[in-house]
């Protein structure tokens, strides 16, 4: 074997140690979310009534999350909802940071010895329980350990030899002449990963095969810790101010901690050296030291910080006109169960906005308000957006390992959102044009003509209603109850046509002028049930009873026809 060859498979072995590592927690995180998720997010809502609860209930959480990230995200949505205190998030997230440190000294300890066992009890739970369920999702954790355990071996199998290059021995010696140039190069590992604990163990990895000096790996890990404060930050640019104030607050005492320590890195690292630890585990032993001395010293001050970044982070003023989703929480995307159960009640949260815009446009066809046709435009803005936000939510659920149950539901929320969004559009691009233009014309239904707009409406509303829930209940009967009423509603059109045809031949001047108007209406008043019957289309495939369903709506349709061309001995058509 060549310089060169070996020099290339080490640098191989290397990226894909570096990549196992980063891979393995995330997995470790996903399962304990999927496991454990809404145990860890009550557990955060309960013990955060003093500042010592808020600490311990912080490391706790983030220990078995195997990531202060999601710590942080879990806390900023609750303090954005107001669920728990400005300082006591700020408190709950000191903890998390020293949680997320003993979880990088827990899994460096030499249980190396350990992977095999880990991994074949991991894949045991896994393949022995049904989708999703908490068991399988333990097992997803102890593969995730065992595999972190398996790729530290391996990493530090391919950077021994790299500690005898001089080009790298060179490389590495010149970033270490470069502090705060090393602590940015960590900070940016850190976000790339989005793991603090995987760029650790590879700090405390590489600096155990001697690949860089002691100085420099602590520099490192200031860096990386720093790192970790800020990716909360970054994630949360678009959230609420009220939200992103914890995380602010934890990245300006992160930021505090290391203007404070990475001047003393040089004889930090030669007093840690002095201590009768071993050489393999002076980053993490630092590491756990830095977050230990943060918390002991931000921990009392925790009220007076969080009033400090709420004076310079007010809350701005939104104007009422904004819509923003209620109940889509990024922070289950993790647990699919929980995911889709916020997008369903987003998705019920929209269809009342839809019954409202369809409520609206009946008074507006009724008392010719201009204002009205304004503010219902508006609504279907809002609708348009929520739709995309349940949308684009659906769309992160779905990159899960989601069960057979899981993928109808999700199909359920995206029939109803589609749905929705169209009868949203009919309304104002259809409906509302049609009674602007009535308004200009300055024209005016027949009291006839209006109270069968009116009745139709009343129909259309009534399936809506109907049409939710269906969604919410998935009762089958109510599902064969919504698709029963589409002949129902061929039939009112029917009459309600006829009717107006009479009138015309009648000659009342009111049917006249609005002869087009009312037979539109009547029409996308059809298009829009239309959409509403699709929406129990999921839960009657599900069943396999939407065939039968079809094949009776098609024996009624044929009936309705024949009536109408074979005359009654009744009515003497």
């Amino acid at each position: 074997m060549t310089t060169s060859d070996s020099a290339t498979t080490i640098l191989i072995h290397l990226a894909g140690g570096v990549a196992l590592l980063i891979w393995s927690v995330r997995l470790v995180r996903t399962g304990a979310m999927r496991a454990f998720g809404s145990s860890l997010r009550q557990a955060l809502q309960t013990f955060t009534k003093n500042r010592l609860a808020s600490f311990g209930s912080g490391a706790a959480v983030t220990i078995v999350l195997q990531s202060s990230t999601a710590t942080t995200l879990l806390v900023s949505s609750f303090a954005g909802r107001k669920l728990i205190a400005p300082a006591m998030a700020l408190a709950v997230l000191l903890g998390a940071n020293l949680g997320t440190s003993l979880a990088a000294f827990v899994i460096s300890m030499d249980l190396g010895w350990l992977w095999g066992l880990l991994l074949a009890l991991g894949v045991a739970l896994y393949l022995g329980h049904e989708a999703m369920d908490r068991a399988r999702n333990i097992g997803r954790v102890l593969v995730g350990i065992g595999l972190i355990l398996l790729s530290l071996i391996e990493l530090s199998t391919a950077a021994a030899p790299l500690a005898q290059s001089p080009t790298f021995r060179t490389l590495l010696g010149a970033l270490g002449n470069e502090p705060l140039l090393a602590a940015l190069v960590a900070v940016a590992a850190t976000w790339l990963t989005h793991s603090s604990i995987a760029v650790i163990l590879l700090i405390a990895t590489f600096a155990a095969s001697g690949l860089f000096p002691p100085a420099t790996a602590l520099t490192l890990v200031i860096g990386a810790n720093l790192g970790n404060a800020l990716i909360p930050v970054l994630d949360q640019l678009g959230a609420p101010v009220a939200q992103r104030r914890a995380a602010v607050g934890n990245l300006l005492t992160r930021l505090a901690l290391a203007l404070i320590v990475l001047p003393f890195v040089g004889p930090l690292s030669g007093w840690l050296m002095a201590l009768p630890s071993p050489d393999s585990r002076l980053a993490i032993e630092f590491h756990v030291a830095l977050n230990l001395v943060g918390a002991l010293f931000f921990l009392p001050f925790v009220t007076p910080i969080a009033a400090l970044v709420d004076r310079f982070m007010p809350a701005k003023e939104t104007a009422e006109a904004t819509v923003t989703p209620r109940y889509l929480d990024p922070n289950v995307l993790d647990s699919p169960t929980e995911a889709l159960a916020c997008a369903m009640r987003e998705a019920l949260h929209l269809g009342d906005r839809v019954e409202l815009m369809l409520r609206d446009t009946m008074t507006l066809l009724e008392k010719d308000e201009l204002k009205l046709s304004r503010a219902i435009a508006q609504a279907d803005d809002g609708v348009d957006s929520i739709h995309e936000a349940i949308k684009l939510y659906l769309v992160r659920v779905s990159r899960n390992e989601l069960s057979d149950e899981e993928g109808r539901r999700l199909l359920e929320i995206i029939t109803l959102i589609t749905n929705l969004e169209h009868i949203g559009d009919i309304i104002d691009k259809n409906l509302r044009e049609l009674a602007e233009k009535k308004i200009r014309k300055r024209y005016a239904f027949s009291p006839e003509g209006l109270v069968e707009i009116r009745e139709f409406h009343q129909r259309v509303s009534s399936g809506l209603v109907l049409a939710l829930n269906v969604f919410a209940t998935r009762d089958l009967a109510l599902a064969r109850q919504l698709f029963a009423e589409k002949a129902t509603m061929r039939d009112a059109e029917r009459r309600a046509t006829e009717s107006h045809f009479q009138r015309l031949r009648s000659g009342r001047p009111e049917s006249i002028e609005t002869s087009a108007i009312h037979l539109d209406i009547i029409r996308d008043l059809k298009r829009i049930h239309g959409h509403i019957a699709s929406i129990g289309y999921p839960i009657l495939e599900s069943a396999n009873a939407l065939r039968e369903s079809r094949l009776m709506e098609t024996k009624e349709a044929r009936r309705q026809e024949r009536d109408l061309l074979v005359p009654s001995p009744q009515t003497g058509h």
